[in-house]
């Protein structure tokens, strides 16, 4: 007969249905470990020691003159003798997991005594079920005391069944018993120490993975927001003084009231296109899959002559120049030096006010990028005391970092305030 595919795939609920039974059972034997041990100790009862009560041995239930004669040589025990032992050997089973030493050795006690004083009792069993227990649930340091016992109780039982067995029959057949309870204790001790390994790993796993998606979102909320601080405070900046100014300009000079609020209208017009940009990879259809974002050109070198035109309609003399190859440089690093330089513009803007003029360099030398943001304005007015750095300047220094890079910021010599930036362009010094 042979099995088929059919038989054994028709096999799947029936196997779903006992490992989930087996699964309902784990959790009520957490829940309440009493009816387990309790359960045990009623099915031995039942199975081994109620047949000695009730029916005593009247010649044993097998064929021939050797169980006959095995029963015959053994002494028989009173009702009340009989279930005293039989309670030291089953009873102990209750606390079989908790106190599987202690269980075996209170069995293993009166197996010595009830074989002493020549009695054979079925309830015996129980110190083959007491064998398995402790090699389950107890310390591997206590399994070679437990085999000696063991084999010292065989080797009695071995010769006083001499009368009726041989006595390297008996030994084989006892021996054999423990060895199968001893393997079969190692066998599932070890599936379930493989099992909690398992699911320790899985576990693990995932922890790591949570870490590592809000990781993710970490930085992604640090790249969203240090663009945000970007375009939001240069050209909030740019549009503040040109607000101030329109405002002033006003009473004097209408039209140059009306240009103001035409550049204030522009720059409000590309921050909020830049902003669409950044924003468009964070939104979501309705039924949660996320919608691609409306693409547009990053911001790179070649846009820097309209930052800093729009910087100059603010009040800023601005004197910018490039040296080398610039306009071949990889977009990621043309981006970095855009916000560099447009947080750095800001930020002279802010502290330093209009009418300051500014140097603007970019410069390429073999393998660096040089950036050089100078002007003449207070130092004093550009507020970068020790640990105490803005967000904008930790984020030009994160936007170095990528490509190998550094900048510093403090105040130049001969007044002014200077901000500079070196990037890496070798290959290893490449975003990474």
């Amino acid at each position: 007969m042979t099995t088929t595919t059919d038989d054994i795939g028709g096999m799947g609920p029936l196997l779903a249905r006992i490992s989930r039974g087996g699964q309902r059972l784990r959790q009520a034997d957490r829940a309440h470990p009493w009816v387990l041990d309790t359960a045990v100790v009623v099915v031995v009862f039942l199975l081994f020691c109620l047949p000695d009560l009730l029916h005593g041995h009247d010649g044993g239930d097998g064929d021939g003159d050797a169980p006959r004669r095995l029963w015959l040589a053994f002494t028989r025990l009173p009702p009340a003798a009989m279930l005293a032992l039989q309670a030291g050997l089953v009873l102990p089973l209750l606390w079989r997991r908790r106190r599987p030493m202690a269980a075996f050795g209170v069995i293993a006690a009166v197996f010595v005594v009830q074989w002493s004083l020549g009695a054979v009792l079925r309830a015996d069993v129980a110190l083959f079920i007491a064998l398995y227990s402790l090699t389950l649930h107890g310390r591997p340091r206590q399994l070679p005391w437990a085999c000696g016992v063991m084999a010292a109780g065989m080797v009695l039982v071995a010769v006083r069944a001499s009368v009726a067995v041989s006595v390297w029959d008996a030994l084989f057949f006892l021996l054999s018993t423990a060895i199968a309870a001893l393997a079969l204790g190692l066998t599932v001790r070890i599936r379930r120490a493989q099992l909690a390994g398992l699911r320790d790993r899985a576990a693990r796993l995932e922890i790591e993975r949570d870490q590592r998606s809000r990781l993710a979102a970490a930085a992604e909320r640090a790249r969203v927001a240090r663009e945000m601080h970007d375009i939001v405070g240069h050209n909030l900046s740019v549009m503040i003084t040109l607000a101030d100014a329109g405002a002033y300009a006003t009473a004097t000079a209408p039209e140059r009231g009306k240009e103001a609020l035409e550049l204030i209208g522009d720059t409000g017009r590309m921050a909020l296109g830049e902003l669409r940009r950044v924003l468009g990879v964070l939104r979501e259809d309705p039924d949660g899959t996320p919608r691609p974002p409306e693409l547009s050109p990053q911001p790179g070198i070649a846009d820097l002559p309209t930052l800093c035109d729009g910087v100059r309609t603010a009040g800023l003399d601005v004197v910018y120049r490039t040296a080398g190859d610039v306009d071949a440089l990889d977009s990621g690093v043309q981006l970095a030096v855009y916000r560099i330089v447009q947080e750095a513009l800001t930020n002279t803007l802010k502290h330093a006010g209009a009418d300051t003029r500014v140097k603007l360099s970019v410069v390429v030398e073999d393998t660096r990028l040089l950036v050089r943001v100078r002007d003449d304005g207070p130092a004093a007015g550009h507020p970068a005391p020790p640990n105490e750095e803005g967000h904008g300047l930790v984020g030009m220094r994160e936007r170095a970092a990528l490509y190998g890079g550094h900048v510093s910021a403090g105040p130049a010599p001969g007044g002014g305030w200077a901000v500079a930036a070196t990037l890496d362009l070798t290959p290893e010094g490449g975003a990474r």
